[in-house]
């Protein structure tokens, strides 16, 4: 930034983003600038994903969210202040995006993503980052198909406890639906799939101290800014390496879940995805605690 006497300060792209080189090239941060990235869900970690992908200098985004600011939103989600209880969510978060980086090149979708606008929110896209509602399982399920029939990588990032489990399917490897085996299930077991899925290590299940707190029958359960912000920098490392070709990033069926409460990292291998054994038997433990079965802690 620079600053005349007396005047407000200027936006520099360079200057704003200038503490990133070192850690990236010059070069790397110009194709940062342009790359284009989709978000869609933009609560407990979508707006953390795009606030910590905005200070990175990436400046162009389609976002999609169509919920409004609550207050029981205030303990993890980016946007959430007192200020902007009961307003947009998209607005309010690309408000954010924009005093990062007034440049920013800004789509949003604030009906949300639907099979109307699937493919104009996905147009140009360079990485789709998930940061939809855990319970948002229909639009989850197109946008992924919609993802793999483009051929664009999507990345995904769950807040755990106090932790954070990390998926990344490749454009030409498995495809989220071979990997959570969602097709010809009911509903509640493909909440089951998705949580097996995601989760495969279960480091957090120990330390849930009151369980009553998990109703899937309401679609509510607990989470921690811990777990959003983790989320976030597991993310944003990503959404760097893919963009700038740095090396690997472990694609499904490969899984990572750092748990930051046991101060572990653990690397999962599912082949074949849910079909696993070891899933399968994941699954018997979950299915239970879905019907609100809950073990006791510890179990």
């Amino acid at each position: 930034m620079s600053t005349s006497s007396g005047a407000a300060p200027v936006f520099d792209y360079a200057k704003a983003f200038s503490r990133n080189i070192g850690w990236v090239t010059t070069a790397e941060q110009e194709r940062l600038r342009t790359a284009r990235i989709a978000i869609a869900g933009l609560g407990g970690v979508g707006g953390a994903h795009l606030r910590t992908l905005s200070r990175l200098g990436i400046s162009r985004f389609h976002i999609s969210d169509f919920d409004d600011f609550d207050v029981h939103n205030l303990n993890r989600q980016a946007g959430a202040f007192v200020s902007s209880l009961g307003q947009p969510k998209i607005d309010t978060v690309a408000r954010i995006a924009l005093d990062i980086n007034p440049e920013t090149e800004l789509r949003l979708f604030p009906q949300g993503v639907q099979p109307e606008n699937v493919d104009e929110f996905l147009r140009d896209v360079d990485i789709y980052v998930d940061g939809l509602d855990f319970f948002a399982l229909p639009a989850r399920r197109m946008v992924f198909a919609k993802c793999r029939e483009k051929g664009i990588p999507v990345l995904t990032a769950a807040p755990l406890g106090i932790g954070t489990a990390f998926l990344y399917f490749s454009p030409t490897g498995m495809s989220a639906e071979d990997y959570f085996k969602w097709e010809g299930h009911d509903v509640q077991e493909q909440y089951a799939r998705f949580i097996a899925g995601l989760s495969p290590a279960m480091m957090q299940r120990d330390y849930l101290v009151a369980p009553e707190a998990v109703n899937f029958q309401e679609k509510r359960g607990p989470s921690t800014i811990m777990a959003c912000d983790l989320c976030a920098g597991v993310m944003g490392a990503a959404v760097l390496k893919i963009l700038l070709g740095r090396g690997g990033v472990k694609a499904a069926p490969w899984g990572m879940h750092f748990d930051a409460y046991h101060q572990r990292l653990k690397f999962t291998w599912r082949p074949f995805g849910n079909a696993n054994p070891m899933q399968r038997l994941l699954l018997r433990f979950i299915r239970p605690m879905l019907r609100g079965e809950m073990p006791a802690r510890g179990a």
